[in-house]
């Protein structure tokens, strides 16, 4: 800890920011409140029972004061020598550093240790000197900010970025979360599982798969969940479907970060899925017929009016990231949030080059917003060519295959494969063509498992493999076999079923559902 204070004062020495001087300037005297901390000092010196409560809370730099930085750091170097604090003490451990002199002699520690009645509200005084410090870290960030705003030379993406990070650091370095008993986070959890006895189908965000809901719940807030696959299985097109799904037939807000593709081809192919028109006539290739415009006007009303955000800022620093997220969540009550994808992030400035340590810094950040703002984030990321390179076993991917980082699996509380057969040139028959499995590969808080789907590529959808069944069924015109008893038991077989209000507002011959409903 003593160590960690030398470092923010050597910062603060080099940054060349002198808060007596810039408080000079604006007419402002700096955050301070010396009285409080000779308080803290003085209760150290004294009271053994102080001393745990102020190393855990506080930092040199928690001091304004010079010569109060030097006597805490000299205490925080005997608390991790387990050695005692008095007077002795403390001043031959300053005697040896060569401060003694520096801090007034010993008749100053005397002076501090005087201060009697202060170790009885140490708590409130180590309050108010955390309370000085963020004030002073967000002046020194402001003024660096202000200092580079002037520069011509920097870049604003570099500058946006930098000054998010000084000023998340400047609060982040001073506020510590409150430890939690047992007993009062078992009260909550009681709680919480109370309010889900009243509630049907999900406890999460629905991805509009029955196979796949049936296994995760739906996509549990504060989780992270990494979907990754070989370039062309299907990443952007499943996610898309999975955005849609929520957003359309079940009206959760869900935010889209798209780093690799601008957001009018997103648009294009949530509304080839939306109508089922061939891709192509989207891409110029093929002419619009009247009908198919009417049916576009029809079938697009649901997608125009659906609770979905699209970001497509390029090489997006994880920092804006973060600021954004934040202000959808608070905002637009955004519930769902995906990032397409990982490798494409920006991490933190001073690890670019560090390609493995940018990528593990990105994966905790992504994790930590999640989980600050209680909503699940879903990920795309690659896979290595070794994922193709593998004999045997299908050439099924596996978690050592994620791409230029181990953090990513780490930091993961689930993480899905596309594994497509036909890509892998697995197939044996027509029959084969789009069948893909999902590979739940980890699962931190359930079962992990292989969901069977079926990928329609000229509707850019997946869906569920049951539900290909049936659809195949209508289209060779057996509609009656579909009403037989046998038909029923059949349907009845299928293991689980959406929430059920889903279906009272969208029936299946409205188009419920990139979830294979068609």
């Amino acid at each position: 800890m003593a160590e960690e204070g030398r470092r923010k004062s050597v910062k603060r020495k080099d940054s060349g920011v002198n808060l007596d001087t810039l408080g000079l300037e604006v007419g402002n005297r700096p955050p301070q409140a010396l009285d409080v901390e000779e308080a803290v000092l003085g209760a150290l010196l004294i009271e053994p029972n102080s001393v745990d409560d102020a190393m855990g809370e506080l930092t040199p730099a928690c001091f304004y004061s010079e010569k109060h930085r030097i006597i805490f750091d000299a205490m925080s170097t005997l608390v991790k020598e387990h050695a005692a604090l008095d007077l002795l003490s403390v001043s031959q451990k300053l005697r040896d550093n060569g401060k003694l002199d520096e801090v007034g002699g010993t008749v100053f520690l005397v002076h501090l240790s005087q201060k009697v009645g202060a170790a009885a509200h140490i708590e409130y005084y180590i309050r108010i000197l955390k309370q000085k410090c963020i004030q002073r870290e967000l002046i020194t960030a402001s003024y660096h900010i202000l200092k580079s705003s002037y520069d011509e030379s920097i870049n604003v993406d570099l500058l946006i970025d930098d000054a998010q990070t000084k000023i998340f650091s400047a609060i982040q370095n001073n506020v510590k979360r409150d430890v939690q008993e047992i007993g009062s986070v078992i009260n909550d959890a009681l709680d919480e599982l109370q309010k889900l006895q009243g509630k049907t189908g999900l406890s999460g965000v629905p991805s509009g798969f029955a196979s796949l809901d049936k296994i995760t719940q739906g996509w549990q807030p504060s989780d992270l969940i990494i979907l990754a696959a070989r370039p062309s299985m299907g990443k952007t097109a499943f996610v898309l479907n999975l955005a849609r799904n929520a957003a359309v037939d079940f009206n959760v807000p869900v935010a889209i970060f798209s780093l690799e593709m601008p957001s009018i081809q997103l648009a294009k192919r949530m509304m080839v899925s939306e109508t089922k028109l061939n891709a192509d006539k989207f891409k110029g290739g093929e002419k619009i017929e009247k009908w198919e415009w009417k049916q576009l006007d029809i079938q697009l009303k649901r997608l125009v009016k659906a609770p979905i955000y699209i970001d497509d800022t390029p090489s997006l620093p994880i920092m804006e990231f973060r600021s954004k997220v934040k202000r959808l969540v608070n905002q637009k009550g955004v519930r769902l949030v995906v990032v397409d994808y990982l490798q494409l992030m920006q991490g933190p400035a001073e690890l670019r080059g560090m390609r493995e340590q940018e990528v593990a810094a990105i994966s905790r950040m992504l994790k930590a917003t999640a989980k600050e703002l209680n909503v699940p984030i879903i990920a795309l990321s690659q896979l290595s060519r070794q994922a193709e390179n593998r004999q045997g076993g299908n050439r099924r991917p596996q978690l050592s295959d994620l791409r230029e980082s181990g953090s990513i699996e780490q930091d993961a509380d689930m993480v899905v494969f596309i594994h497509r057969f036909d890509y892998q040139g697995l197939s044996e028959n027509a029959d084969d063509i789009g069948r893909t499995q999902i590979i739940i590969a980890k699962h931190r808080n359930g079962a992990i498992a292989d969901v069977d789907m079926k990928f329609r590529a000229d509707e850019v959808r997946f869906v569920d493999l049951t539900d290909t069944v049936y659809a195949q069924a209508d289209n060779v015109g057996v509609d009656s076999a579909m009403n037989s008893d046998d038909a029923a038991s059949s349907q009845a077989s299928v293991p689980y079923a959406p929430m059920p209000d889903a279906y009272d507002a969208y029936p299946p011959d409205e188009g419920f559902g990139g979830g294979g409903f068609v």
